[in-house]
């Protein structure tokens, strides 16, 4: 089995070490990880090529030049992975917004799903005590109500960025399909899983705050983000499975 954690990073210097030997020290066969650095003006970059050194074959690192958005990210990312013959592929912050130890229950269910998703807002799941009740209202009605409302989605956190997937699905979903650049990639991502009929599970989770750095979520992204909802929509609501695409496995 191979296993790819994809993590795109943007000044994320103080996270990136602890980040990479917390995920190393889950012992899990197989596992490599891909940072994606967007010129972090911190250093982020430099710490990543000393994390490859240090790690041969084990860390790798895609520099991309500009701030290109967390969603051109991940699709970069999940190419790279596809390309060198992940079986799995892990997508998660750099943060520790996303626990490290729930990947091996991703991977218990990943053979019986075609993608299985960090939750916080099924049965079980749960953010940060320190969220001002606000904070947690605004995220937990765009997720549980607007974005369902728009597009009619059975997930109940659409903007999770903790998943697993399964090479077939990455491949099927087709990444050409995905034009998101910011945050709304998430919800594009998860649209269009849902519209091409594939298996999606449901993992709760405890989402912690970020223990160092700043938060990139402005008003105007989250503003922006839920535009965007609507551009989303028009864009697949046709899709079918019939559409996925195929590919020969490697």
């Amino acid at each position: 089995m191979q296993l790819t954690v994809v993590i795109p990073t943007y000044n994320e210097a103080e996270n990136i070490t602890q980040m990479a030997e917390a995920l190393f020290a889950l012992d899990i066969p197989g596992l490599d990880v891909l940072i994606v650095d967007d010129e972090s003006p911190d250093g982020t970059g430099r710490i990543a090529d000393d994390l490859a050194a240090h790690y041969p074959d084990r860390v790798h690192v895609l520099h991309r030049t500009g701030l290109r958005g967390l969603g051109r990210a991940y699709v970069d990312g999940f190419r790279w992975a596809l390309e060198r013959g992940a079986d799995f592929v892990v997508q998660m912050d750099c943060d520790f917004s996303h626990s490290p130890s729930y990947i091996p229950r991703f991977l218990e269910h990943v053979p019986d799903y075609d993608v299985v998703v960090g939750s916080r807002y099924i049965e079980g799941g749960k953010t940060d005590e320190n969220w001002e009740f606000g904070r947690w209202l605004l995220s937990w009605w765009a997720n549980s109500i607007y974005t369902r409302l728009i597009l009619g989605c059975k997930a109940k956190d659409a903007t999770a960025g903790f998943k697993c997937w399964r090479r077939e699905t990455l491949e099927g979903v087709d990444l050409d399909r995905i034009r998101s650049q910011g945050y709304v990639f998430q919800v594009e991502m998860a649209y269009v899983t849902e519209r091409l009929g594939y298996r999606v599970l449901e993992i709760p989770i405890y989402f912690e705050d970020r223990r160092i750095g700043q938060s990139k979520m402005t008003v105007p992204v989250k503003v922006e983000a839920a535009l965007r909802v609507w551009e989303v929509r028009w864009r697949h609501h046709r899709l079918r499975p019939s559409d996925r695409l195929m590919y020969d496995s490697p």
